[in-house]
């Protein structure tokens, strides 16, 4: 194992100097040769309390690339954490290569890894992990969220992230349209995981004309026929007639490539990160009149659900009952990016770090 600390002189444009410029406490490089794994653990800022955030495994076309996604992922958990009122700081770890690598030995040498850190960082699951993942890490350290419901644990977060992101989108309606109600709107989901799936089931429910779009195609149909959604080509998911776009798949999906073919009102997903330039497109979201609702703030169900699962005594109606809290924040947010001619990601950004700064005149770090 590796450790950057950004306490250390950096150079910019090195990998210490965008860690820096990014503001991250810390960086650790995880390798095992007898397992094959390779993973790295971003610690970003821990003032509230120790940084809380899943493990991703993707196959990444480079470290580097694995890098920029982790710093981007345990910033922004940062933010998440404390716009929605939870002690915990921000973190986020990601495994490199393709998830059938996983098995007992190689998940429980990354939890010897957690473990490492003494309960800086605590990790829970992510894009291609799962539970039962879960459960090998916590053989090897009690720094892990996220467990099967029959071992004391939150189960799956992801019906409370999606129910987050539902009514974060219903907040984001209700100031492009003067009503919440989403019955009749053309919605266009991209990407049917977890999150995605028990989001498209809140709008169909709710009356929503939906469109759906993976580029996976077995998930496709089941959620299709489940659900009456209509199939959309990935390529073909940005020029669709949409009331409001949904990216919940991975992130920078609002680019300069996409945003002048987006034909929508609103943007309000589940993914992180959907911005791939936050001042940059956020401002041209701003100024063509497309309500973005902040993807850290309306995705936060599942930090929600696993935080509720870390005090204690695990009540999913709890973690349902803070998640409700989304709406309310999301509105006050859009109101204040729209009274300050202001995007709202850096509207939401500014009140996140406001209760870090007030926390951190009483402790410096978790």
């Amino acid at each position: 194992m590796v450790e950057i600390n950004t306490e250390e002189k950096v150079k910019e444009g090195s990998m210490y100097g965008q860690i820096t410029s990014m503001g991250h406490e810390q960086l650790v490089i995880c390798y095992d040769e007898p397992t094959g794994l390779k993973a790295i653990i971003g610690i970003h800022n821990t003032v509230l309390g120790p940084a809380l955030g899943g493990t991703r495994m993707w196959n990444y076309a480079s470290e580097a690339e694995a890098i920029t996604d982790v710093l981007r992922l345990s910033r922004g958990m940062t933010f998440k954490a404390a716009i929605s009122g939870l002690n915990l700081g921000g973190g986020k770890a990601v495994i490199i290569g393709d998830p059938k690598m996983k098995n007992e030995a190689f998940m429980r040498r990354f939890g010897r890894f957690v473990e490492s850190l003494n309960g800086r960082y605590i990790t829970a699951e992510d894009v291609n992990t799962k539970t039962s993942d879960m459960e090998y890490i916590a053989m090897e350290t009690k720094h892990v969220t996220g467990l099967p419901e029959y071992k004391g644990g939150g189960g799956d977060p992801s019906p409370v992230t999606a129910y987050g992101t539902y009514l974060g989108m219903k907040a984001a309606a209700k100031k492009a349209y003067g009503t919440d109600s989403l019955a009749g709107k053309k919605i266009a989901v991209q990407g049917i995981g977890q999150v995605g799936k028990y989001l498209v089931n809140h709008l169909v429910k709710e009356g929503a004309d939906v469109f759906i779009t993976d580029i996976f195609e077995d998930r496709l149909k089941v959620v299709a026929n489940e659900t009456g959604a209509t199939v959309v080509d990935p390529n073909a998911i940005y020029d669709i007639d949409m009331d409001i776009y949904a990216p919940c798949a991975l992130g920078a999906t609002i680019n300069d490539q996409t945003i002048d073919r987006l034909k929508c009102q609103v943007i309000a997903g589940g993914a992180n990160n959907q911005l791939l330039d936050e001042e940059k497109h956020g401002r041209i979201l701003l100024d063509k009149g497309i309500i973005y609702a902040p993807d850290f703030l309306i995705n936060a169900g599942g930090l929600i659900n696993v935080y509720t699962e870390f005090l204690g005594g695990y009540k999913r109606e709890v973690a349902y009952g803070h998640a409700e809290k989304i709406y309310d924040t999301c509105l006050a947010i859009l109101n204040k990016s729209e009274k300050e001619n202001k995007p709202s990601q850096q509207a939401a950004i500014e009140m996140a770090w406001n209760r870090i700064e007030s926390i951190g005149k009483v402790k410096l770090s978790y």
